[in-house]
């Protein structure tokens, strides 16, 4: 099959770090256009909007929406509704409700949908999904920390309403847990901590519970300096697994086991090549619903005022 036709939209960090090089290695995709208010991607076509770029290029056949969760509604709203696939970078939306009318449009336009995870395509998350299915999970401890002002430096959206703060890269250890744990779990408490000038918190504590008594207990922060915490430790009736640095690396009783190299994106873009062709969407809301939990049940803490230039405070 020739290649996809794609227009790729919100050219900032995460579109640059990881979109273009997965897509200028892809044999799936061909990037002809992109969609960005303050930025653009040489060689291509760029526009201001979703709409322009798919109203002047109806040769693009599928869009991957890499803007904030806040504004990504409306633009795979327009594409689905104009019969383009769409691909969401995570979070999928800023609410539940929004990703399920988008694939509500997406089946009544017979083309697919896909909700992307990329820490689910983390070289050790299923080798540590086999391993965990022939055995009994007793307790899971999630260890999320890291410097917003390094990942996201400047980008105060993170911390408006929508934006997820902390659960923004907190999201991603839940897509690993909910992706390699044989069972169900619901959230049975929450604490959240919310610097007194923002919406959205910059740490969060997590209890959730699984149908025979097992235990998964998360802690997520933004405020982590030197090196970076993403860490998954399983306790099970016969023996530990570890997955580090978000799954590159795995350790079964402390050892090592060999994984391929780190591809998120190039299998993320790969499922979408495969659903596209199939004529499928998938749209895991697992994650999300989640942290939309952490939100009605957590117990609000008020921190000190957090800045990104803390040399601007008053």
């Amino acid at each position: 099959m020739a290649p996809v036709k794609l227009g790729l939209v919100g050219i900032g960090k995460i579109a640059r770090d990881q979109h273009l090089p997965s897509l200028s290695r892809s044999a799936d995709f061909d990037l002809v256009a992109a969609a960005s208010r303050n930025a653009g991607v040489d060689g291509i076509a760029n526009f201001a909007s979703t709409e322009a770029m798919l109203e002047a290029m109806p040769e693009v056949e599928a869009v991957s929406l890499c803007m904030p969760p806040q504004a990504r509604h409306r633009a795979a709203a327009q594409a689905l509704a104009m019969g383009r696939h769409v691909m969401l970078e995570k979070p999928p939306g800023a609410t539940l409700s929004e990703v399920e009318h988008l694939a509500g449009l997406a089946a009544a336009n017979g083309v697919s949908l896909y909700a992307s995870w990329h820490s689910r395509e983390a070289p050790g998350v299923e080798p540590a999904r086999d391993w965990l299915k022939a055995r009994r999970v007793r307790k899971v401890t999630v260890t999320w920390k890291e410097d917003v002002r390094h990942w996201h430096p400047g980008q105060d959206w993170i911390f408006e309403a929508g934006g997820l703060g902390v659960f923004d890269p907190g999201i991603n250890a839940l897509s690993i847990v909910t992706k390699i744990l044989p069972f169900p779990i619901w959230l049975s408490g929450a604490d959240l901590t919310f610097p007194e000038n923002r919406q959205a918190p910059i740490a969060a504590d997590l209890s959730f519970a699984g149908p025979n008594g097992e235990a998964v207990e998360a802690a997520f922060d933004f405020r982590q300096t030197g090196p970076q915490t993403w860490d998954i430790d399983v306790e099970t009736d016969r023996g530990t697994l570890k997955l580090s640095m978000g799954g590159a690396r795995l350790f079964v009783d402390g050892a090592a086991r060999d994984l391929p190299p780190e591809a998120e994106y190039d299998g993320l873009y790969a499922r979408f090549a495969a659903l596209i062709a199939a004529g499928e969407s998938e749209v895991d809301l697992a994650p999300l619903r989640h942290v939309a939990d952490a939100f009605l049940l957590g117990r609000r803490q008020v921190a000190e005022p957090f800045l990104f230039d803390p040399a601007a405070a008053p």
